[in-house]
């Protein structure tokens, strides 16, 4: 009895828990890219505001480069929107990333701050870069 007592308790938090980063919209999912600075394919993340879309994540994901050696890493899921056809984000001006379902604005710069009408970042992945790799992750 004790057992199914601590069996059901456990089942009932694990239950009630939210997503891991908070948002209860966008579900995580394993992330685990390599970007290498040398591929030409990469030219924008040499300098400063450029960026570069990938793979991976839930709908893609955009590495930005802020000032010096400084990378972001965000998905281009909506972060306010539960994922769904039109969830998917598009970079505007190199500034911003633009949910195409209601126009919400996130800034590139600014650890993918809501511009407008939301309380939700933009999901953001664990940058390393180690000599000319960036290491992309979320463990």
């Amino acid at each position: 009895m004790k057992n199914s007592l601590i069996l059901l308790l456990i089942c009932c938090i694990s239950a009630c828990g939210d997503t891991e980063d908070g948002n209860p919209f966008l579900p995580n999912v394993a992330v685990n890219q390599t970007v290498y600075l040398s591929n030409p394919s990469n030219n924008a993340l040499l300098f400063t505001g450029g960026y570069v879309e990938i793979g991976g994540g839930i709908k893609g994901i955009v590495i930005y480069r802020g000032a010096g050696d400084q990378f972001y890493a965000y998905d281009l899921a909506c972060p306010h929107l539960t994922p769904n056809e039109c969830s998917k984000m598009v970079i505007e001006d190199a500034f911003y990333m633009v949910c195409t379902c209601d126009e919400t604005k996130f800034a590139l710069g600014l650890g993918g701050a809501p511009q407008s009408g939301t309380k939700y970042a933009a999901k953001q992945y664990k940058v390393t870069k180690s000599g000319e790799t960036l290491l992309i992750n979320n463990f």
